[in-house]
């Protein structure tokens, strides 16, 4: 079984799959810091001020601790239940910027790797030999 394993895993997609995993991983705390960090703070500016992380309703009791918070991090880790529109607006960002990204990268490959010449495919012998027979009817004929 472990011969099996180590076989399976030195085949190169399982290799490439894991290295691609890792810099996803790193690319998607690249891109929420750009979202959360940059993207964010100024569409909030452009709008008023708002903080998008703030938006939300409270769906359930309030701990007297936080009553009248707007903290959606304190809230949320407290276990009230909330509809946290705000916060899924920038996770919806961060994912039209990685869909866009991605976009704009499999663009760019497909630009520069060559096009596969389109192979002509081969006649099958059967019908070669029929449109042989009918061109030397057709010969006859005239």
């Amino acid at each position: 079984m472990f011969k099996e394993f180590k076989t399976f895993i030195a085949r190169g997609n399982v290799l490439d799959l894991a290295v691609a995993v890792i810099i996803g991983a790193a690319f998607s705390k690249i891109v929420a810091s750009l979202t959360d960090d940059l993207i964010m703070p100024l569409i909030g500016k452009v709008f008023g001020g708002l903080d998008f992380s703030s938006y939300f309703v409270v769906l359930g009791p309030v701990p007297a601790a936080l009553a009248g918070s707007t903290d959606y991090a304190a809230l949320k880790k407290a276990g009230v239940p909330l509809f946290g529109y705000g916060a899924f607006l920038t996770t919806a960002v961060n994912f039209l910027i990685v869909a866009f990204i991605i976009f704009l990268l499999i663009r760019a490959v497909n630009r520069v790797m060559p096009k596969p010449e389109e192979a002509v495919a081969a006649e099958p012998a059967d019908i070669t030999l029929l449109r042989e027979i009918r061109d030397e009817l057709k010969k006859k004929a005239a």
